[in-house]
């Protein structure tokens, strides 16, 4: 990959995180090539289309206003970024169906970032769910989680 196209893809992953934060979906959606997915691999869970990737970070926003990446690095491949960070967050608002904790998390969390020259198709996250869980006193949830779970 040329310095160029590594600069791009960047940028637009700044971009991407950035609208994450702001909670200006539109944002986030416009920074893929075509139809937005996001796989969220410890509960199985796929976001596919803008409705359904909007309605995810509607929820994910709505439980946890704050959340917010910290420390991230990034690893450049051919056709892939993979992005390593600390998610932070806390449970101000209902979260699968519970009431807020008040409680905050801090895990790591890797995404790997599919693109097509420079925009993105696809984000795989990888994230430590049960120590999230268990930080915003929410192990209840563990018996719940499945491909149909929203997290």
């Amino acid at each position: 990959m040329n310095e160029d196209m590594k600069q791009r893809r960047l940028a637009l992953l700044q971009e991407h995180f950035d609208s994450e934060v702001d909670r200006e979906f539109d944002r986030t959606v416009a920074t893929f090539a075509g139809t937005p997915r996001y796989e969220i691999m410890p509960t199985g869970q796929v976001y596919e289309g803008e409705e359904a990737v909007i309605a995810y970070h509607t929820a994910q926003r709505n439980a946890f206003p704050d959340q917010h990446q910290e420390n991230v690095r990034f690893h450049f491949a051919d056709d892939e970024v993979i992005s390593e960070f600390e998610l932070v967050g806390t449970n101000t608002g209902e979260f699968m169906g519970g009431a807020p904790t008040g409680k905050s998390f801090r895990v790591p969390l890797v995404a790997v970032f599919s693109f097509d020259g420079d925009k993105i198709t696809n984000e795989r996250v990888y994230l430590d769910l049960l120590t999230m869980l268990r930080q915003i006193d929410r192990l209840d949830l563990l018996s719940t989680m499945g491909g149909d779970a929203t997290v």
